[in-house]
């Protein structure tokens, strides 16, 4: 019976999915599974042929091999890898190499025979590419096949880096890399531009052949693309859809990762639920938008045509369901972030005491602020709160080099102007433009350079909070120490970094705390910054009384919002406060036209902030609500 209510639940997938509660968990299982196969065929004198993946969804498996070999005695020595793709051209000691990586990543922790490493050559001459592809594959047969192959997925649905349009039966080839995989990978090179328009790759037809096949996946961002790999049609638009073909593959995800396949994301599809609360109100909104209805205006057919029908038999009638939805999603509305003073505060989502509350924003750049919650930072301030704004990091990456020499050389001349000495001043102007004409993709800046780009970051943000109210004493920069780097990558957070908030949050003692709750990128500036002051309050509550009454509130960035069901206040702005944000935003110049790293969304912030509000206050007026120009939204965190 378990087996067909699993067959019931799984019926949209095409292909067998395991889903883990966090990477972690997902990477140990993968890492076991490597390991017993290895150790099998060790047993049997034979050799292991594994083909292997980059990036940053397996270096988790691969850390947990490493420990599997240096505590458990896992041998390497009987193991042969080919690794998926390359960049071309590549030279194997630049930091974006794939050669690199593995090393860094892997090979250089086990005891492999470097003989047996197999990565393709990203320093051939062209014509040299067919000839080396051609040997690749015929290395692949000679020793029986792939064992097992890893993959991860792009979002285009490349699995390797066959993008969209690969024939099913492709070998390993030189191929044109898609403009989205580009945009991923600018962070890497420090600007699209860098990045190589082409890579070598195994085709899906060489992976297909592996007698074992893993495609891994994490984080929410992963979301959309593996729901079209698992359930959508077979087709090369999505070339990890042909893995739907194979007896022998299976794809491992996290919970964010899986959380748009049926199952989770609309679950009354496919079973009987258990209706708490929660999935009630995400059902019923998912229900009006499918039909294209006020909430108010559902009916008993809408609820049975579309999967509800348990739902309406055990908790109807149904329009005492809706408007037990609709007074909920109304309860969240609310022009007082802050709490409304003397009103019964019963029915809205923040406290009305004290009247006037010690707020602080943490903003983990110096301009997420604004982006993400300028309307209701502004607001705040004209309500009369004690808002402070706390700069996590400098986002000193994020500056143009152009920039820097623009600012050095407005201090000369202003130094000149008041008849001061600036020969100093022109010899590191001087030093810099020696430095960037030589600068390489991703090289780490200068100090002066990071200086300077720290300082363009601080005084835009000085400029955005001093137009949203704020006094100076009331703005902090932090600068934690985990960001400091001057590269991409970053240091392990540290207790400094906690203590840093730790210090910060005992001197103001909020009763409200604002913070990015954006987690689509595990590996994100923005997750890593919520869990330093995470941190820092579990490290508070112990001994501070005052952590007890402190909420704290999370707020999107630029590119996702909440969706409805998840949003507890929905702050309306006006379409004057819709242009205050706009020029709260305009204050971060060096992050316009465009940003070092814009993502893969070519519109500006303030465009993006200002259609993801509107398109947050269009979401309630099509439910039934009042109609406003935009909406901020924010989710309550408790811990």
């Amino acid at each position: 019976m378990a087996r067909l209510n699993l067959l019931e639940e799984t019926r949209y997938e095409k292909l067998p999915v395991t889903v883990y509660a966090n990477p972690a968990a997902g990477a140990v299982a993968v890492a076991q599974r490597i390991a017993a196969l290895i150790r099998s065929k060790q047993a049997d004198g034979e050799k292991t042929v594994l083909g292997l993946a980059t990036g940053v969804t397996p270096i988790a498996v691969y850390a947990e091999l490493i420990r599997l070999h240096k505590e458990e005695g896992l041998s390497f020595k009987n193991v042969v890898t080919f690794n998926l793709d390359e960049y071309y051209p590549m030279q194997p000691g630049s930091v974006q190499s794939y050669v690199l990586f593995m090393n860094q990543n892997l090979f250089d922790h086990i005891d492999i025979d470097r003989d047996n490493i197999h990565i393709p050559d990203g320093t051939l001459a062209e014509d040299e590419i067919a000839a080396f592809c051609l040997n690749y594959e015929r290395q692949i047969e000679e020793l029986g096949g792939l064992d097992l192959q890893v993959l991860g997925i792009g979002r285009t649905g490349h699995i390797g880096f066959n993008e969209p349009g690969s024939a099913p039966n492709s070998g390993t080839r030189l191929v044109t890399l898609d403009d989205l995989t580009r945009t991923d990978a600018a962070r890497d090179f420090g600007g699209k531009e860098n990045v190589p328009t082409k890579a070598i790759t195994m085709g899906v037809g060489t992976i297909f052949k592996a007698r074992e096949i893993i495609l891994m996946a994490w984080s929410k961002k992963k979301a959309p693309i593996i729901k079209k790999a698992v359930e959508g049609e077979i087709s090369g638009d999505v070339p990890a859809t042909f893995l739907q073909l194979s007896d022998n593959v299976e794809f491992i995800l996290d919970e964010p990762a899986a959380s748009e396949l049926t199952r989770f994301d609309t679950p009354w599809l496919v079973k009987d639920c258990i209706w708490d609360n929660d999935l009630k109100k995400k059902a019923v909104i998912w229900l009006a938008g499918k039909v294209n209805k006020p909430i108010l205006k559902l009916i008993d057919e809408d609820y049975n045509n579309n999967g509800m029908a348990q739902l309406a038999t055990e908790q109807g009638p149904v329009y005492q369901i809706n408007i037990d939805i609709f007074s909920q999603i109304q309860h969240t509305i609310t022009g007082w972030p802050g709490g409304k003073p003397n009103a019964d505060d019963s029915h809205r989502p923040e406290r009305a005491q004290p009247a006037k509350k010690r707020a602080v924003i943490f903003s983990p750049h110096p301009d997420d602020d604004v982006i993400s919650m300028g309307g209701t930072f502004i607001r705040l301030v004209d309500q009369g709160h004690d808002v402070h704004v706390a700069y996590q990091t400098s986002g000193n990456t994020a500056v143009w080099d152009d920039d820097v020499l623009r600012y050095v050389e407005f201090a000369i001349d202003f130094n000149k102007s008041i008849n001061d000495d600036s020969t100093k001043l022109q010899g590191i102007h001087n030093d810099m433009r020696a430095f960037f004409a030589k600068k390489q993709p991703n090289q780490i800046d200068a100090p002066e350079v990071r200086a300077v780009k720290g300082f363009i970051r601080k005084s835009e943000a000085i400029a955005g909070a001093r137009y949203a109210g704020l006094h100076d004493d009331h703005i902090h920069f932090m600068a934690l120490p985990f960001y400091e780097t001057g590269k991409v990558s970053k240091n392990s957070v540290s207790q400094i970094d906690v203590q840093m908030t730790v210090d910060l949050l005992q001197k103001i003692k909020p009763h409200q705390i604002f913070a990015a709750g954006d987690f689509a990128d595990p590996h994100g500036t923005h997750i890593v910054c919520f869990n330093i002051i995470l941190a820092a309050l579990n490290q508070l509550k112990e001994t501070e009384d005052w952590v007890k009454d402190c909420w704290l509130w999370m707020y999107r960035g630029a590119w996702f919002e909440f969706a409805t069901h998840e949003i507890e206040m929905a702050v309306p702005l006006s379409p004057d406060e819709v242009l205050r944000k706009r020029y709260a935003i305009f204050k971060h110049q060096s992050q316009k036209d465009p940003a070092v790293f814009p993502g893969e969304d070519s519109r500006e912030f303030w465009v993006r902030a200002e259609d993801r509000n509107r398109e947050t206050a269009e979401s309630y007026d099509q439910l039934g609500f009042a109609e406003y120009a935009a909406m901020e939204a924010f989710k309550r965190y408790f811990y």
